[in-house]
């Protein structure tokens, strides 16, 4: 089967910009929403959940816009899954945008688990 790129969007404050930065992009704020523990050793990070873990490379950051990872298990490299703040310039209203690779099948389910740990990140900081 092969996966493909989809995004989903969240509409933000956008006086909450930078703590939201914080929160996806350090193993702190990732701790508080995406994983139970996440530790982080030259650009490998290493997310556990309960007694599992899964180790993902940083590809891309762009301070204060976006993050990017890839699975090291991954066989793909062109799939990875990225945390991207935007800011519309006309109407100041900012977006927490996900890019992720599913199966055409599979990307319901997956879209439900990421609305799902969304929901926990901005409960998390008070969005």
């Amino acid at each position: 089967m092969t996966r493909e790129k989809f995004q989903i969007e969240y509409n933000i404050k956008t006086a909450s910009l930078n703590l939201l930065w914080q929160t996806i992009s350090t193993p702190t704020g990732l701790e508080n929403w995406f994983a139970d523990n996440v530790t982080v050793k030259d650009k490998i990070y290493t997310f556990t959940w309960g007694k599992s873990s899964q180790e993902a490379e940083l590809i891309s950051i762009r301070m204060g816009s976006f993050i990017r990872f890839r699975w090291l298990e991954d066989l793909n490299e062109k799939c990875y899954f990225e945390f991207k703040i935007t800011v519309d310039e006309i109407t100041d209203e900012g977006a927490l945008i996900i890019t992720d690779f599913a199966d055409k099948e599979d990307q319901a389910d997956v879209k439900i688990l990421w609305d799902k740990q969304i929901k926990d990140l901005f409960r998390n900081i008070g969005l």
